[in-house]
């Protein structure tokens, strides 16, 4: 939480912390709270969604019970101001915005009015008191925070919590933080006692990896300031249907198409008529181009019906023109390479000379995506 904070809570802060219902954002948010109040800081933890006795379930399944933390069932903004204003705080949970409300406004709670003017409140008390705060929001089915737009320019930090539900790893993403980088992540695993950080993201998104399958393959991938080892996955298959289907989880659907159509100018694979299926495992979402090059050879391998190369990691950026673009930040992704034990590693000819040389891995540069497909089939 520090890492995607930019060092740790700012007093007078505002953060907004948005994801899907389920996801775990009041889990989160309360295992914050327990942590602060268990250093001697009192925190307000105010909730219009449950209950007390609920979120005092929820604090004892999770460890969070202390007497420095106070709950208070409330939807009404001038109550909960009121009673931050009764001792000092060091800090305010309030879950969520889009369920308090304005009691002088006379649009019901949620509304644009309501969430625009709450936020403000809130947002001036935290900047007159020095107090941080902390707003947890409901997203619609876009994907999108719901209410007004203006809600992310008012706040100081937008954080979403994003993940598979049907995975237990969440990936917690700023998207705004005027008090540090926009570029880090935090990588939890949910379990029944709350989450936990997660110290080795590479090794868990690699632990069932089947080895020696065709249409498997590693990409390397750097999520603010670490390096991320994933497995992607294609399943190529004819096609039942007049119009053949690219489906896509963890990567975005316009750049699958991309991938199928320089694989099939470029390097002469007829794909027109396949199925495609492509997956980042572990419900994981990338969105750098560096795992392009892995995308492709696992399309061809599946295609091919040819193993890559289980030791191998691939690592590069794929031009309309079929050549491998060199990525940034490449001796950071050949060492975590090295660090779980891979043998070779794919990259782009431009790469090479940002390499030392160091450590027992065998660096191959590629100058087109034909060439990478040659020297990754799994050798006998």
């Amino acid at each position: 939480m520090d890492r995607v904070l930019g060092g740790g809570i700012v007093p007078g802060s505002v953060v907004l912390v948005a994801g899907e219902p389920g996801i775990g954002k009041s889990t989160l948010l309360l295992q914050i709270a327990g942590k602060l109040s268990s250093d001697n800081r009192r925190v307000l933890y105010a909730s219009g969604e449950e209950s007390a006795k609920q979120i005092r379930m929820r604090a004892e399944r999770i460890g969070c019970v202390n007497p420095n933390l106070f709950v208070l069932a409330e939807t009404n903004l001038e109550r909960i101001i009121s009673s931050s204003e009764k001792f000092p705080l060091s800090a305010m949970i309030i879950d969520s915005v889009q369920t308090v409300h304005y009691p002088q406004l006379e649009s019901s709670a949620g509304s644009i009015a309501q969430v625009r003017q709450s936020t403000s409140l809130l947002t001036q008390l935290a900047k007159r008191t020095g107090l941080p705060v902390f707003l947890i929001g409901h997203v619609t089915k876009e994907g999108s925070i719901a209410g007004p737009k203006v809600l992310e320019h008012m706040v100081d930090t937008v954080l979403y919590l994003e993940g598979d539900q049907h995975h237990c790893y969440r990936i917690l993403r700023a998207v705004k933080n005027r008090f540090g980088s926009t570029n880090e992540i935090g990588v939890f695993e949910m379990r029944e006692s709350g989450m936990v950080g997660v110290e080795n993201p590479s090794a868990v998104f690699l632990a069932d990896r089947s080895e020696g399958e065709p249409g498997c393959a590693v990409a390397c991938s750097i999520e603010g300031s670490r390096p991320l080892l994933v497995e992607i996955q294609a399943l190529v298959s004819p096609t039942n249907f007049g119009y053949p289907q690219r489906v896509t989880t963890g990567l975005e659907q316009r750049r699958l198409s991309i991938l199928i159509a320089v694989l099939e100018k470029r390097v002469g694979l007829h794909l027109g008529a396949q199925d495609i299926f492509l997956k980042v495992t572990g419900g994981l979402r990338i969105e750098e181009p560096s795992a392009d090059l892995a995308a492709a050879l696992a399309i061809a391998s599946s295609f091919r019906d040819l193993p890559v190369d289980p030791h191998t990691v691939a690592i590069g950026e794929i031009g309309l023109g079929g050549e491998v673009r060199p990525v940034n930040q490449i001796d950071r992704r050949i060492r975590e390479v090295q660090k779980l034990g891979f043998k070779r590693c794919l990259l782009a000819q431009g790469n090479l000379k940002e390499w030392d040389g160091s450590g027992e891995i065998e660096i191959v540069g590629v100058a087109r995506v034909k060439d990478a497909l040659n020297k990754a089939v799994s050798r006998k």
